[in-house]
C-alpha cells in the first residue's frame, strides 16, 4: 500500500497507468501547521480503504502531498505544474482561502478539485467541488442560537488578515444585525501574531458579550492563552468557525473557558458513522495519532468525494464529472452526503469546550428552517 508521496516542483514522478494520483494540498508549515498531521493521516485512511474496495475506475489512488501551508501563489504554481505534466488527475485538501483562489484559476478547468475548508461561500469556479462549512449554514444559526441563550448582542471579531476573515465578518455583522445586535469592533491581523495585547484591550474597552474569533490554527491557539491570561475569558464568551481539538488541546484547559465551535463534525459525536471512522482510525493509526478533529476528518471526505464524483462520472473529463454532480452521494463519518450546487449538504453542529474535548450541544438548523 503506497503512503502518500511529497515530491519537490522539479521531482515529478512517473506516471503509471495503474494509478490515479492526486495532489492532496494540506498545510505542512505556519498557524495551520498544527492541524496538518490530521490531514495527512485522515486522507491516507480514505485513499487506503477506497484502494482496498477496488480503487477508482479500476486504478489504485495514490496521494501526492504539496505543503498548502506556503506562501499561495507557491503553493498554486506547484500544483499546476503537476497538473499540466499530467503527474496528478485531481486536487483535493484543506488549505486556506488565499491559496484556493490563487489555485482554482490555474487547474479546475483541467482537473477535479475538492476543497475541504470551511470558507467564506461564493466559490463558484467550473470544477471546483466544496465539502465543508459555508457562514450562512454555520455561522448565522449558531449565532441566533447563542444570541438567544446567552444574550449576546455586542460581538468583536478578531481575525486574521485575509479574505475568509473579513468576507465572514461582512456576514456576521448582517447576522448580528438580523438578531437586533450589532458586531462593536473588528480587528485584522496578520498570518503568524503573537501579540494580542492591544487587541485584548479593545475587546475589553468595547463591552463586547462575545469575540467571533476567526483566526487560523496556532494564531488561534495564542490569542486562546492570551484571552484567558487577560481574564476576559470569565466576562466574554468566544465562538469560533474553526476551532478542532488538536487546537484546544494547544490552548490547554485553562484556555478554553466559555468557549464554543461550530462545525460539521466533533471527534465526540456518538453517532454510528463517527464511531466506526473513529475505530477504523485508531486500528489504522494506532491511539498515539493526531485527533481526527473537523479540520483533519474533511481531509478524508475530500478524498471520498472526488473517488465518488470520478466514478459516477467513469472518466476524469471535467465537463462530464460536472454533468453528473448533483447525482453524486457517499456514506462518510459525516454521515450520507449529497452535492448541492457543488457543495455538499450536511448537518453542522454548535459544540462547547469541555476541558480537551468539546460537548456538542446542538444540531443546527439550516438557513430556510429558520423563523
Amino acid at each position: 500500500m503506497h503512503r502518500p508521496v511529497r515530491l519537490p516542483a522539479h521531482e515529478w514522478f512517473t506516471v503509471d497507468d495503474s494509478t490515479l494520483n492526486i495532489a492532496l494540498v494540506y498545510p505542512m508549515q505556519g498557524p495551520a501547521g498544527v492541524f496538518g498531521p490530521t490531514c495527512e493521516t485522515c486522507a491516507r485512511l480514505a485513499a487506503e480503504e477506497i484502494n482496498k474496495t477496488g480503487g477508482v475506475l479500476g486504478k489504485e489512488l495514490r496521494l501526492l502531498e504539496v505543503d498548502g501551508g506556503a506562501e499561495p501563489r507557491q503553493v498554486a504554481e506547484e500544483v499546476e505544474a503537476l497538473v499540466a505534466t499530467g503527474a496528478v488527475h485531481g486536487v483535493t485538501g484543506w488549505h486556506i482561502s488565499s491559496v484556493r483562489q490563487a489555485m482554482a484559476p490555474r487547474i479546475a478547468h483541467r482537473v477535479p478539485y475538492v476543497y475541504t475548508a470551511l470558507y467564506e461561500g461564493g466559490e463558484r469556479t467550473d470544477g471546483v467541488y466544496l465539502t465543508s462549512e459555508t457562514p450562512a449554514r454555520q455561522l448565522l444559526p449558531a449565532m441566533r442560537l447563542l444570541t438567544e441563550a446567552r444574550g449576546v448582542r455586542r460581538w468583536f471579531v478578531v481575525g486574521n488578515d485575509y479574505v475568509w476573515p473579513r468576507r465572514t465578518a461582512r456576514a456576521a455583522r448582517r447576522y448580528a444585525r438580523d438578531s437586533r445586535g450589532r458586531v462593536c469592533g473588528e480587528a485584522y491581523l496578520p498570518l503568524g501574531t503573537d501579540d494580542f495585547h492591544d487587541v485584548l484591550g479593545r475587546i475589553e474597552r468595547a463591552d463586547a458579550h462575545a469575540v467571533l474569533m476567526l483566526l487560523v490554527g496556532s494564531d488561534a491557539v495564542r490569542f486562546n492563552r492570551a484571552f484567558a491570561a487577560a481574564g476576559l475569558d470569565q466576562r466574554c464568551l468566544r465562538l469560533s468557525t474553526l476551532m478542532d481539538e488538536n487546537m484546544l488541546l494547544g490552548s490547554g484547559p485553562e484556555a478554553t473557558v466559555d468557549l464554543y465551535s461550530t462545525a460539521g463534525f466533533f471527534a465526540s459525536l456518538a453517532d454510528q458513522n463517527t464511531m466506526d471512522f473513529h475505530g477504523r482510525y485508531a486500528d489504522r493509526f494506532g491511539v498515539a495519532a493526531p485527533t481526527p478533529g473537523s479540520l483533519g476528518e474533511s481531509c478524508y471526505e475530500g478524498v471520498l468525494l472526488l473517488a465518488a464524483l470520478i466514478e459516477r462520472a467513469r472518466t476524469l473529463d471535467v465537463a462530464a464529472i460536472g454533468a453528473a454532480a448533483d447525482t453524486v452521494s457517499y456514506e462518510g463519518p459525516r454521515g450520507l452526503i449529497g452535492l448541492e450546487g457543488r457543495h455538499v449538504r450536511q448537518r453542522i453542529y454548535l459544540a462547547q469546550a469541555d476541558g480537551l474535548d468539546f460537548n456538542v450541544l446542538a444540531q443546527l438548523r439550516a438557513p430556510h428552517e429558520l423563523s
